[in-house]
């Protein structure tokens, strides 16, 4: 039997109507508080819980699955503005040998400017860090990609 329930799509120009990923902005905190970066993809955002599995002795119909440890994915930054050198330097840091972790803001910041999701990374480190191709006709300090590996991530 079919369903006569009625669907209709509503669209309106209202922006706050409509949730954009439009661009995201990277922060550090404390003293590099400032916004260092503007990227227009983010990827890696999960978190994991692994499973241990239990088997009681005589217990037949299940096995008991135990919570254990937690798995965090490294952040995936890709098509980025710096604002300042902030992140380079601090990249540059841990290629000379200065192992500096720091916590990390990414903020998804809709068409308009209003700040719309946080995601905080603690004890964040860069891991990889990819140029842009070069081009005679373009003046900004571009990333093509920075990868971040962390210690947990907290949705604000």
């Amino acid at each position: 039997m079919a369903n006569n329930r009625s669907y209709r799509n509503v669209a309106t120009n209202n922006i706050s109507d409509v949730w954009t990923t439009f661009h995201f902005h990277v922060a550090g905190q404390g003293d590099d508080a400032v916004t260092q970066a503007i990227f227009t993809e983010v990827s890696g955002l999960e978190v994991e819980l692994d499973v241990m599995p239990y088997e009681e002795g005589g217990m037949n119909t299940h096995i008991h699955k135990l919570p254990g440890r937690t798995k965090v994915s490294d952040i995936t930054l890709k098509n980025g503005i710096m604002t300042n050198n902030g992140l380079w330097n601090w990249f540059k840091e841990i290629l000379l040998g200065t192992y500096t972790r720091k916590n990390v803001t990414i903020t998804l910041v809709s068409e308009n400017g209003a700040h719309w999701q946080s995601w905080e990374f603690a004890e964040a480190i860069p891991i990889k860090w990819t140029g842009p191709q070069l081009k005679a006709d373009s003046t900004v300090l571009a990333i093509q990609s920075l990868v971040l590996t962390h210690k947990g991530m907290i949705l604000r």
